[in-house]
């Protein structure tokens, strides 16, 4: 037991002295590759929310309170309209390259299945909601459950979880502190007994032990620094580049854009002949449909305000 202790001191020894410092760089760059990843990939469903709660804006100033409203068909109508407007541009770009399968991006982050995926399970949520004034679903938990439900957002690729790695490279700070100052102990523990040959009837030869002792203490310490320089990087990458606060911007802005539509509408009918959400449809040709249907409408409306008008 003494021998295998020993030989796995020296073996940590020789770890310290050559490769501590490039593991702990490269475990650095790593985790900055993943934490990247991971705000790119929760930065998706923030993306979408953002755009969700614009065209909800617009949709309340467009004097809609006087119509009666289905949450469903209102929510479903705008983030149809969301979805496919920022995929259009997409869209034409796909009509210029006749062999195109997928781009880098898509393939890699999975960013319009992400996105098709949130509307469905809204959907989902929504189809079955009983709509009351006074009792009002709660949109929070509804949003927290789109978001943490979609792999597209919390797994890196779609297939590692996201959360597992964000709760280890929240701990590499501390790490990298520890692993410095291992290094330096280890260091130091390799240079001390190179002190047992000093002869001090020997000066000269006294002095390069000596020597050559704090040469490889002053190294070991080097550990020390790059492990602190690690740390305070880490730490404020941590904080610029987190996906706790992306996440609940994301919570928010949903809930936000749900409460919203929920207050101005007074029912959550569902027509019989109502068509399921299609993210395979060209995004041109659906909003050409949805523009058509609007002038439909606005023509109508008109129609029936000018036989009222004679009417009375």
């Amino acid at each position: 037991m003494q021998v295998l202790i020993q030989t796995l001191i020296e073996w940590l020894v020789a770890f310290a002295t050559d490769l501590l410092i490039p593991c702990m760089v490269l475990t650095f760059l790593v985790a900055v590759a993943f934490r990247i990843i991971i705000f790119f990939n929760i930065s998706r469903g923030d993306w979408f929310a953002k755009e969700f709660a614009k065209r909800i804006d617009n949709f309340v100033e467009g004097n809609h309170r006087h119509h009666d409203i289905s949450f469903f068909l209102a929510s479903k109508k705008l983030m149809e309209k969301t979805f496919y407007e920022l995929f259009i541009v997409r869209s034409i770009m796909m009509r210029r390259k006749p062999d195109y399968v997928a781009s880098l991006m898509d393939r890699m982050f999975l960013i319009q299945q992400g996105t098709a995926k949130l509307v469905k399970d809204s959907l989902k949520q929504f189809r079955n909601l009983r709509y009351t004034k006074s009792n009002q679903p709660n949109f929070t938990e509804i949003s927290i459950h789109l978001l943490e439900g979609n792999p597209s957002y919390n797994k890196i690729f779609g297939i590692i979880p996201a959360s597992f790695f964000n709760d280890v490279l929240n701990t590499l700070p501390g790490i990298f502190i520890v692993g410095g100052i291992f290094g330096t102990f280890l260091g130091i523990m390799k240079a001390l007994p190179e002190l047992g040959g000093m002869d001090f009837a020997d000066l000269d030869g006294s002095k390069a032990v000596l020597d050559g002792f704090l040469l490889k203490v002053s190294f070991s310490m080097s550990t020390s620094i790059v492990g602190i320089i690690l740390s305070v990087v880490s730490t404020l990458l941590n904080t610029v580049v987190s996906p706790q606060k992306i996440f609940v911007s994301a919570v928010n802005r949903l809930n936000n854009s749900f409460v919203i539509l929920w207050n101005i509408s007074n029912c959550n009918d569902l027509p019989e002949d109502l068509e399921d959400f299609d993210e395979n449809r060209d995004p041109m040709e659906a909003l050409a449909e949805q523009s058509v249907d609007k002038e439909l409408a606005k023509w109508e409306a008109e129609e029936k305000r000018k036989n009222n008008g004679q009417a009375g």
